[in-house]
Parts: structure tokens; sequence; C-alpha cells
């Protein structure tokens, strides 16, 4: 375990981080937007249970693998990118309706919420390299084993990560809800925000680079 001051400076640097919006806040809002406050605080869950999948494999040193092979890299960022294209194609061309879901549907809605956020965030090799730069600034070696002190940031990070994503899951399904009521159009266009925000974020994540530096 760091000690106090080492690990108050990562709980502040990681609250600066968490707090700009990136590609997780982005999709985060999405499915704000798409589905409403539930359906987002859904995807946070998701995403925060595809972020701890990435603190285990920075734990067992999988990350560190993916890291250094440009061909472990690029089929991974490769299936991120078609799996949110697929998302985003697959909500343009959709006739469902976003919002607030009727109670009989609302249960298989979030349930594919929750599996595709995890999805989408295990299969974004950006966040394995984020854990290889930005952890190991916080670990000493006296302090203990190097996974045990991996562990406890990155758990940390997730909780932060929690509550982060979490109000802009809220802010964005608030938003979301007063447009709805107030703008008819806003209600039969929604599904292209969400969809094209999906696109636009494959577009990225297919333009970033490899691993290899």
């Amino acid at each position: 375990m760091p000690d106090a001051t080492t690990y108050g400076l990562f709980v502040a640097a990681a609250l600066l981080l968490l707090i700009v919006p990136g590609p997780a806040v982005l999709y985060v809002v999405a499915r704000s937007v798409e589905g409403g406050r539930l359906a987002g605080l859904v995807s946070v869950l998701g995403v925060e249970l595809g972020t701890l999948v990435h603190v285990a494999f920075a734990t067992v040193g999988l990350s560190a693998i993916v890291a250094s092979s440009a061909t472990a890299f690029g089929v991974v960022k490769w299936l991120g990118v078609a799996y949110l294209v697929w998302l985003g194609l697959q909500r343009l061309l959709s006739r469902e309706a976003g919002g607030e879901a009727p109670a009989t549907e609302r249960e298989g809605r979030l349930a594919r919420v929750f599996a595709q956020s995890v999805l989408v965030q295990v299969l974004n090799p950006k966040v394995a390299l984020f854990f290889l730069a930005f952890l190991p600034q916080f670990i000493d070696p006296s302090r203990g084993a190097a996974w045990a002190q991996v562990m406890v940031l990155g758990a940390t990070l997730v909780l932060l990560g929690l509550l982060t994503d979490g109000l802009y899951a809220v802010l964005g399904g608030t938003v979301a809800g007063w447009l709805r009521r107030r703008s008819p159009s806003f209600h039969s266009g929604e599904r292209y925000v969400s969809g094209g925000v999906y696109l636009a974020l494959g577009a990225a994540a297919a333009a970033s680079g490899s691993g290899k530096h």
C-alpha cells in the first residue's frame, strides 16, 4: 500500500484526469441521451467493471504483453473499433424510441447496456496503456509487492470513476430528458446523437496509434 502522501497525490491526479471528458465520458453521456439516467448509470457500472478487468490484466502482466506487441494491440484495437461502429450503425438504423423504456422492456434493455459497456471498455487497449504509464509513478517497491499496489490503485481509480462518470450520466440523462420534453424533434432524432457518438468514438479509436512507440 502506498504511503498516505503518495496515495493522496494519486487520488488528486486521478480525479483531475477523470473530470476531463474523454471517450468513456462521451460514451456514458450517449447512453444517457439514448436511454435516460438509469441507462447511463448502468453503462457506468459496465465501464468500470471493464476497467477492473484491465486492473486484473495489469496485475498479472497481460497489459504489458498487449502494449509490447503490435499484433496483440492491433487485434484488440480493431475489435473495439468494429464493436463501436456496429453499435453506432445499429442505433442509427433502429426504429426503437429512446428515453425511459416501459417497465416490461427495461430489464432486458439495461442488461444489454451493461454487457455492451463492459465490452467497449475491455476492447479499448488504450486503457491498458494508461495503466502502464500512470500507475507505476505511484508504486513504491519499499511499500510491498508491486502487484498489490497496482490492485489498490486500480480499485481506487474504479471507485473514483464510478463517482465522476456517474455524475456525467445523471447530467446527460437530465439534460436529454429536459430536451425531450421541450422539443419533439429531439425525441425523434436522438438516435442520431447517440449513434453518431458511437461512430465518432470508433473513428477516433481507429485513428489512434499503436502500442509501439
